[in-house]
């Protein structure tokens, strides 16, 4: 066993004060996502966790690339017969995380997850590269495959039937609006007494803002 008892790290970049958080915590991600952009420090800023629970009743974490956000939630786009498709189907939540440790920031969030529709999935589709949309149509996401070759195989046969004609979006492939319910920034701080700001949404659609203890 390898001990890791003395991996650590002191943070003390930054610091949350209620005072100069925003009154919608949408407002904040934005500013904060904008803020992990501009760093310098991380490659893929809207890069995010995103769990599920499945039929066993364990959580299954993956990471996807949030692809737009508004006031109403956080949009991402996946194969709808993917495991994590499956378990939307079967229980319409998931916790979304981003890590930003190069500014010593987290924010998670619990959201009610539905599909987006057909026409800005549509959309979307039509804007991504060539090579991802044949993706999208042969790959049977999440399902067991004899080999690599398969694959390889599906993309050069997809290449020849498309040659020269518009890729349509299949219908198992789509979006997702997670609309969140709790929202929570979590800001490094030394001596683990991190700021922890957490945002819930109440019956009147306001968001109501407390700290929690680390």
């Amino acid at each position: 066993m390898e001990n890791l008892h003395d991996r650590r790290k002191i943070y003390d970049k930054y610091e949350l004060r209620e005072a100069e958080m925003k009154g919608n915590p949408m407002e904040q991600f934005r500013d904060w996502l904008f803020d992990a952009e501009g760093s310098g420090l991380i490659s893929e800023a809207n890069a995010m966790a995103v769990s599920t629970v499945e039929s066993d009743g364990c959580a299954r974490t993956r990471m996807v690339l949030l692809k737009a956000y508004t006031y109403e939630g956080f949009i991402f786009y996946t194969n709808y017969r993917s495991r994590k498709g499956e378990a939307l189907a079967r229980n319409p939540k998931a916790c979304l995380h981003f890590f930003w440790p190069g500014l010593e920031r987290q924010v998670i969030i619990k959201s009610v997850v539905e599909k987006l529709a057909e026409n800005l999935s549509d959309g979307y589709f039509a804007e991504r590269p060539r090579g991802s949309q044949l993706g999208a149509v042969i790959s049977p996401q999440s399902s067991i495959i004899p080999d690599k070759n398969y694959l390889e195989n599906k993309l050069r046969e997809a290449e020849k039937a498309y040659a020269g004609k518009e890729v349509p979006r299949p219908e198992h492939w789509g979006g997702y609006l997670a609309r969140p319910y709790e929202i929570e920034f979590w800001q490094g701080r030394p001596n683990r007494l991190h700021d922890r700001i957490l945002y819930t949404l109440g019956e009147d659609y306001d968001w109501q803002r407390v700290r929690l203890a680390p």
